[in-house]
């Protein structure tokens, strides 16, 4: 009797589930240590509203973000500004297209600018709305907006896993009042301000205090212990590193990088992420090997230490906004640069 009716029960069950639709999969687990392979893609809402489209190998039309995945890629970045004039990469710009990442399962990166617009080592300039503020009032203002981000975030359901606190902070950030030239002390407090307000919204997010020239190693050591002698707190050490503007061949630059990251690890214990890379979408079997050279390399850092490789808006064919270090060509499809995401590192 046991067994007849453990056979109507199994039978039951059969039934009971027949036209249940399949459950929707969980996106992709991440291991305790994964390797980011990943990229900037933070203009593609303006060119998908310019009527760009994107496509594969074949010619066959993708969504950028399922692209990338396609390409093996498991990690976007992308970047925010406080008010910027046009919209885009402001907050609801931003929060749109962290969406579409995290229901692809993509790990995310979110990049503040503390601007209106671009800051990088050559400029960093103040939102409009932070101009007359004192000193006190600007760490404030940049505590409050990162919250309002990260929570914007929170509140759909996103936990980015790192965070830049500024954008290639090579000479500080808000000048001229965190200009780490002229004053490392307040640099320091406005990034511990920043660190301080991601860890109270996800405690578990990773800060990363981002450089250009990830090949000198005076610069990084200058920034980082002027940030340590100040009471700074960070977690990552970012980099960038274009070829081009070092004006030197790729294994040099790959080279030099390697050697500061070592230096860094030793002298402080952070982990090391390549936040941004690009090579002339024309130069593309160069750029494949490059970008094999970096991402074999950064994974083999001592003690897991290399987190990962971001290529910087690879999306970008030489036609939009004459940014000529993107990896897709004028018909809108990844170059053989692309491939070289889809190896394990």
């Amino acid at each position: 009797m046991k067994k007849i009716l453990l056979t109507i029960a199994a039978i039951l069950l059969v039934f009971s589930c027949k036209d249940k639709p399949d459950p929707k999969p969980d996106p992709d687990p991440v291991p305790e240590y994964s390797f980011a392979k990943g990229a900037d893609i933070s203009w593609v809402t303006e060119m998908e509203k310019a009527g760009k489209k994107f496509y594969n190998a074949k010619g066959e039309e993708r969504d950028c973000f399922v692209l990338m995945k396609e390409l093996g890629m498991n990690s976007i970045r992308l970047r925010v500004w406080v008010n910027p004039a046009d919209g885009w990469c402001g907050k609801e710009d931003l929060v749109a297209k962290a969406v579409r990442a995290n229901e692809l399962g993509l790990r995310l990166m979110i990049d503040f600018h503390y601007s209106d617009w671009w800051a990088d080592p050559g400029k960093q300039n103040k939102p409009a709305a932070w101009k007359s503020l004192n000193f006190t009032d600007l760490k404030a203002a940049l505590s409050s907006h990162t919250k309002e981000i990260l929570n914007a975030l929170k509140a759909k359901g996103i936990t980015p896993e790192w965070v830049q606190i500024g954008n290639e902070t090579s000479d500080g950030m808000l000048w001229e009042d965190g200009r780490a030239k002229t004053n490392m002390s307040q640099y320091a407090q406005l990034t511990t301000a920043g660190y301080l307000a991601a860890k109270s919204v996800f405690p578990d997010i990773k800060v990363i205090v981002h450089l250009d020239n990830g090949y000198d190693p005076e610069l990084y050591k200058w920034i980082f212990n002027g940030l340590k002698d100040n009471g700074c707190r960070w977690d990552v050490i970012g980099m960038s590193l274009y070829p081009s503007y070092a004006k030197q061949d790729y294994k040099s630059v790959v080279s030099q990088l390697i050697g500061n990251a070592n230096n860094l690890i030793t002298l402080f214990g952070s982990e090391i992420m390549v936040c941004e890379v690009g090579m002339p979408w024309d130069s593309a079997s160069e750029c494949k090997a490059f970008l094999t050279e970096i991402m074999t390399k950064v994974r083999a850092l001592p003690g897991n230490k290399g987190l990962g490789v971001f290529y910087w808006e690879p999306e970008c064919p030489a036609s939009w906004n004459n940014y000529t270090l993107g990896a897709f060509d004028a018909s809108w499809k990844p170059t053989v640069a692309m491939e070289a995401w889809a190896a394990s590192y």
